[in-house]
């Protein structure tokens, strides 16, 4: 797995995060780091220390690490390096963003990510109790078949939210989610919702104490170029809670 450092306290949880997450998995952790083109990027030498202790902290609870720094746009030189790994990791915001924002490389990388990007929260969670957003489309099938690995891990049970204006319509899409989970043998509670998908989301991880929200990225309605991809309402979520929140392409 990969963690995207840049010296602020949220990459220092999103590192913390990492190693509970491989010490579970027993994954290497890849622990990256990218000078800005723009100047404002650390020193090199900065750079060199930032990665000499987010090594240190990996080999010091026993995983394999690597370390790797760039030189380019943060966005970008992320998600080239989240091919070739299972998942990246990343704080809400960078050192400079305000802290009612999300950060604009996690905004951006969340968008043109081909593997899963999990936007971690102000600590370490244990990911025990786990909920994806669901409402059917591809994308959210795949966080739904994520989720459902994930949970057939951890032993635990999932909770589906989905969102609805219509009872009805809200019923067969989230029996949809209720056959899946069955046939992989999975527990779980569906939750249907009234409201945007933004605060049922927030309401239900409120109520069950879910530590883990799975989410599907979807394609906007420019025809579906990379560049039109849009979060499945996780950006607003992201702003609710405190939480990791694993977005699936």
């Amino acid at each position: 797995m990969l963690v995207g450092l840049d010296g602020s306290p949220n990459a220092d949880e999103a590192l913390e995060q990492a190693v509970h997450l491989a010490l579970r998995f027993k994954a290497t952790v890849v622990v990256a780091h990218v000078r800005e083109t723009h100047g404002k990027g650390r020193r090199a030498s900065d750079a060199g220390e930032l990665l000499l202790r987010a090594r240190e902290r990996v080999a010091d609870a026993g995983l394999a690490v690597e370390t790797i720094l760039k030189h380019g746009d943060p966005d970008t030189e992320l998600a080239l390096l989240a091919r070739d790994v299972d998942t990246a990791l990343v704080g809400r915001r960078g050192r400079s963003s305000p802290a009612d924002v999300l950060g604009r490389t996690v905004t951006s990388l969340i968008r043109i990510a081909e593997r899963s990007v999990i936007v971690c929260g102000s600590k370490p969670s244990p990911m025990n109790s786990c909920a994806v957003a669901y409402d059917g489309r591809e994308t959210a099938q795949r966080a739904l078949a994520l989720v459902a690995r994930f949970a057939s891990v951890t032993h635990s049970t999932v909770h589906v939210i989905h969102a609805t204006v219509d009872p009805a319509v809200g019923t067969m899409v989230i029996g949809e989610a209720e056959a899946m989970l069955s046939l992989q043998g999975v527990a779980f509670v569906t939750h249907l919702e009234p409201g945007t998908p933004g605060t049922a989301v927030a309401r239900v991880i409120e109520r069950t104490h879910c530590d883990a929200l799975f989410a599907g990225a979807h394609i906007g309605s420019g025809g579906g170029r990379r560049s039109d991809v849009t979060i499945s309402h996780a950006e607003e979520i992201l702003l609710h809670t405190d939480i990791p929140v694993v977005i699936q392409p």
